[in-house]
């Protein structure tokens, strides 16, 4: 009988029994099912088996969250029920007979601009910049207008800034194409095609009289020379034409031949179609979208549409809806050259971050809640919602709600006013560095705008509070009050007489590597942030060197090499995790050091990760350290968070012996 036989045989009646799994794979920690019909998922019972530590359901993906000992659950699941286990890029396409056609398209927009929104969020604060140097008026004079210096640094950062978005076209079809597993490099040249300086700018075509327009001559049929700078649609058109066309051909030509000619039939005939048709179609389509998204808010019902925009905004991140309003900002841009979306989108961010401080004010002392609020409510100011929504807004719900009327109220000022963006990707209060600093009151209404941001969202969450309103948990903490004070007296003695009577010894933790240590409560993923598989924190590193945060022995690598498992003297089980969701690159950017057996220090370096990979896959570099036996756990401390060297002491953990 095997280790987890009993618990094998329950999982598989309770998600419904052979039949109803289309697929089973696992990654370092959980069980991915695609289920034929997950509304047969028995939750509660599977909640309650004792080798399961949680569940979710994401991307249509029914995910039982087991351990450090996945691999054996698993080997023996399959073995009892009989399924053979498929890749998880597999179990991913699987799954998306669980989305609906819209879910589907979502997901892919996502997979498109994730990759290339580290770019939009530089070429923001860099034409932010430019637009504090060129625009605002220093008694009666720009920055760059009074001197020499900085006219020429602003100059100088039109460069970077025109490559990223006058030149998106280029990102987008290379992200199609890797997204699609096609080459990569003619994505590239076919985004070039469209960007081309031979061609007439995106920008000049409304200013050039028809006659005047350049065009290639075939004797019996005539193209414009018309570019697509900045254009959106016309990119991913052409850029799915492609991958397509790719794979199309891969299947029929001879692999002895097919490095000429895939090339070759999938990239001329794109280039052409694009710009004979897709181009001036999408162009067509780009400029309908946009001219009525900007109508909606310019309408003499711009009101409503901008309040309720900016309430949904923030449940729009939690669905990952969100990222369809970066094309639709783009496409903004492209017509009009600014966007009155985007301010609403910062607004909704210093909402979020609001809500956290007035949980911070009305928590004050609870030392141990301030490792989450406090960082997560800088993140939130910054632009970066999600530690402050799920590590507290969503945990009280009444804040979440707070954030939402506040980001409301304050995206309706804001578009009544007019105000407008030059660019995007600079959220949170940096965001009024890429305002139009001349339309609709431009800086002075975004800053009021900004402060009702601030305002309503403390109030409110004060007030619901006070009255018990939306509160989904009871508060432990009172105002002026740690936690602990809160206990009653008789509680708290005899939790330290249970406590004295319990052989507790320590453990120290060390920092991984070198880079920025957080609370785990900060990690964009509802695995390691929401505690399920166990107390911890991660590491944000600024090189590839993982070290052992831990004295103990290896006791597993994980076969795509992101995963190390490590047993402390005291019995602890320590997960090191590399990246976010990195078990899909089957080890690629991974150089494991060491072996199950070995016994290792802080001094052990354990692995080498190459950062560039996992960022250009898409992915997150955050190194999870979590203890994973967490029924051996009296209490963690994580008592030094921040910018540290590797090595350093940075929390304990009590454990019984």
């Amino acid at each position: 009988m095997g280790k987890y036989q009993a618990d094998v045989e329950k999982l598989l009646e309770f998600v419904g029994g052979k039949e109803n799994i289309a697929a089973v794979t696992h990654c370092a920690t959980r069980m991915r099912f695609v289920l034929n019909d997950p509304s047969k998922a028995n939750e509660k019972a599977i909640e309650e088996l004792q080798s399961v530590k949680g569940m979710f359901t994401n991307a249509g993906q029914f995910q039982v969250i087991i351990g450090n000992d996945v691999s054996t659950f698993y080997n023996e699941f399959t073995a009892v029920s009989g399924i053979e286990g498929v890749s998880k890029e597999q179990t991913k396409n699987l799954a998306k007979q669980n989305q609906n056609a819209f879910q589907r398209a979502i997901a892919v927009l996502a997979e498109i601009f994730t990759p290339i929104i580290p770019a939009i969020i530089v070429g923001g604060l860099i034409l932010g910049f430019r637009n504090v140097l060129g625009e605002i008026n220093f008694d009666g004079a720009t920055l760059a207008s009074r001197s020499v210096f900085w006219n020429g640094v602003n100059d100088f950062l039109w460069l970077p800034g025109e490559a990223i978005f006058h030149f998106l076209p280029v990102g987008i079809t290379w992200s199609i194409t890797r997204k699609m597993g096609t080459t990569q490099i003619l994505g590239i040249i076919l985004g070039i095609t469209l960007v081309s300086p031979q061609l007439l700018n995106a920008y000049s075509v409304g200013t050039t009289a028809a006659a005047d327009i350049p065009f290639w001559d075939f004797g019996f049929f005539q193209m414009d020379k018309i570019g697509y700078q900045a254009q959106v649609i016309p990119a991913m058109l052409a850029g799915f034409l492609l991958a397509y066309l790719e794979i199309f051909f891969r299947k029929r030509i001879p692999e002895a031949i097919s490095m000429i000619f895939v090339p070759l039939f999938a990239l001329l005939p794109t280039i052409l179609v694009a710009h004979a048709v897709l181009g001036p179609v999408g162009w067509w389509l780009g400029d309908l979208i946009s001219k009525v998204v900007n109508a909606g808010l310019t309408s003499s019902f711009s009101w409503l549409f901008s309040f309720v925009f900016g309430m949904l905004y923030s449940p729009l991140v939690i669905t990952g809806l969100h990222h369809m309003t970066n094309a639709i900002d783009m496409q903004l841009i492209a017509t009009y050259d600014t966007t009155n979306l985007w301010p609403m989108i910062a607004l909704s961010n210093i909402a979020q971050g609001s809500a956290v401080l007035a949980i911070i004010f009305l928590h004050r002392g609870n030392k141990k809640e301030e490792q989450v609020s406090v960082p997560s409510m800088i993140s939130a100011y910054l632009g970066v919602t999600e530690p402050a929504m799920f590590g507290i807004n969503l945990k009280y719900v009444y804040p979440f709600v707070a954030a939402m009327i506040g980001s409301g109220t304050a995206a309706m000022f804001n578009n009544i006013m007019g105000v407008r963006a030059n660019a995007i990707g600079v959220g949170g209060l940096p965001g009024i560095l890429a305002i139009n600093g001349t339309e609709g009151g431009g800086w002075l209404s975004f800053a009021i705008a900004m402060a009702i941001a601030v305002v309503v969202p403390i109030f409110l969450t004060i007030f619901f509070e006070k009255q018990g309103i939306f509160n989904k948990e009871a508060q432990v903490a009172t105002s002026g009050a740690s936690t602990e004070a809160s206990v009653p007296v008789e509680q708290s003695v005899a939790e330290l007489t249970t406590n004295a009577e319990k052989n507790i010894r320590k453990e120290l933790l060390f920092s991984p590597g070198n880079g920025n240590i957080i609370a785990l409560d900060e990690v964009p993923d509802p695995v390691f942030s929401k505690k399920i598989m166990g107390e911890g924190f991660a590491l944000q590193p600024t090189d590839g060197k993982i070290y052992a945060p831990v004295t103990g022995e290896v006791i597993s690598i994980f076969e795509t090499q992101h995963a190390i498992g490590i047993l402390t003297p005291l019995g602890a089980e320590i997960l090191i995790h590399m990246g976010l969701d990195t078990v899909e690159l089957k080890g690629t950017p991974f150089t494991v050091k060491v072996q199950v057996g070995d016994q290792v220090t802080p001094e052990t370096l354990l692995a080498e990760m190459d950062l560039a990979k996992v960022k250009a896959a898409g992915k997150k570099t955050d190194v999870v350290v979590v203890m994973t036996n967490s029924e051996k756990m009296d209490h963690f401390i994580l008592t030094k968070q921040g910018d540290l060297k590797t090595k350093t002491p940075i929390g304990e953990f009590f454990i019984y012996q």
